[in-house]
């Protein structure tokens, strides 16, 4: 089948692991043919979203095609806002699609989608949702403005040709039914997940070895690992504060990604101790190889792609406690937290690393059900189930 995917409601990042580069991966894998259709929002070499320069077409290593478009130039702000795109109706028509895949339908363009799958009612649609009252809809224009009237009066219409409406955690299902009144035989949970056939090739000794080298670190050391962006949501800094006061010789708290300015300082004071290692921004690989050499992984922050991909790397982990967002704990590999303290973060690690049995425990659960929950083969098939 020809199937082809709409990232059109925020970025799309060339050779990420997030799930709008997973998806099309394992479609091709399955045998479909593949076309991502995004928008010009990407990553720069630092990690930092920027806008890239012209619009493009190019194919991927994986075997599908990526094409770039542009905000319709007439109003160019104002598009870039609501996100109108250039030919967006005409791309369908050239590809003849199948099945489309729509991440996220938070643009206005999405009335050109519904143009194309009213003239050609064999189409399948899938749409997913990545859109939660913690990540957005925070201010009242956004949450009462665009989600509750744009937005829902567009899902509503969509709805008459959605196969099925996918939150990518339970949160972002119940999103789906209260802000834009999806009926609830439309919603399914689709989880975010860990590249699986990245995973099976690497070999976690040999991780170990290396980077313990690299890294000046004894094989006698539990490693704790923690990171993404670095700002006050995310909570990084309390892991840190966290790993110094527990004071503990062989704990070291490996710790990457991008400071944010208002940070920078507060941040760098704690990186002067011998407990933490900060090892910078990392590609999607290296933040692989660094899961499978933790012992345990610490998010007690906002949520993040980077928690399904711990999970799925079957190592032992730690989270900040959301409603709606229990889908990580796979029955027992986790354990989470309840409030913003580097005191509970640390009673938390004590508790684990001097409980008898308990990180063993925890571990045995997360080897065998992690890589099997949150596997982006099982994930992919899943997502076009007609």
């Amino acid at each position: 089948m020809k199937i082809v995917h709409l990232c059109l409601s925020c970025f799309y990042i060339d050779d990420y692991s997030y799930q709008e580069n997973m998806l099309p991966k394992y479609h091709v894998f399955q045998g479909h043919e593949v076309t991502v259709i995004a928008s010009l929002v990407s990553f720069d070499n630092e990690g930092k979203l920027c806008l890239l320069d012209k619009e493009s077409v190019k194919n991927t290593k994986e075997g599908y095609k990526v094409i770039r478009v542009d905000y319709k130039k007439r109003f160019y702000k104002l598009n870039s806002f609501v996100r109108r795109y250039n030919n967006i109706y005409k791309l369908l028509v050239i590809e003849k699609p199948d099945i489309i895949f729509i991440h996220d339908f938070s643009f206005l363009d999405i009335t050109e989608v519904i143009r194309y799958v009213k003239m050609n009612p064999n189409v399948k649609v899938f749409s997913d949702c990545h859109t939660d009252y913690i990540n957005s809809a925070q201010s009242w224009i956004s949450k009462n403005i665009f989600h509750h009237f744009i937005w829902r009066y567009y899902g509503k219409i969509l709805s008459k040709y959605t196969t099925k409406f996918y939150g990518v955690t339970p949160l972002r299902c119940d999103f789906l039914k209260d802000a834009y009144k999806i009926d609830s035989s439309k919603i399914d949970l689709l989880v975010m997940g860990v590249d699986d056939e990245i995973v099976k090739k690497k070999d976690r000794d040999l991780i170990k070895k290396e980077y313990s080298e690299k890294l000046s670190i004894s094989s006698e050391d539990f490693i704790i690992v923690t990171g993404g962006k670095i700002d006050f949501r995310k909570n990084i800094h309390l892991v840190l504060e966290a790993v110094i006061k527990l004071n503990l010789k062989n704990v070291k708290l490996i710790v990457f990604g991008v400071i944010a300015p208002e940070m920078q300082i507060e941040f760098e004071k704690l990186l002067l101790h011998d407990c933490i290692i900060f090892i910078g921004w990392q590609n999607t690989d290296a933040i692989l190889d660094y899961f499978l050499l933790a012992d345990l992984i610490v998010f007690p922050g906002t949520h993040s792609v980077l928690w399904e991909q711990a999970v799925g790397c079957g190592t032992p982990t730690v989270f900040k406690f959301w409603k709606g967002m229990e889908h990580v704990d796979v029955g027992g590999n986790c354990e989470f937290l309840h409030n913003d303290s580097s005191d509970e973060i640390k009673e938390v690690l004590s508790k684990i690393l001097t409980t008898e049995n308990k990180y063993e425990n925890m571990k045995t659960v997360a080897m065998t059900e992690g890589l099997r929950q949150f596997s982006y083969s099982e994930i992919a098939r899943k997502a076009i189930t007609l």
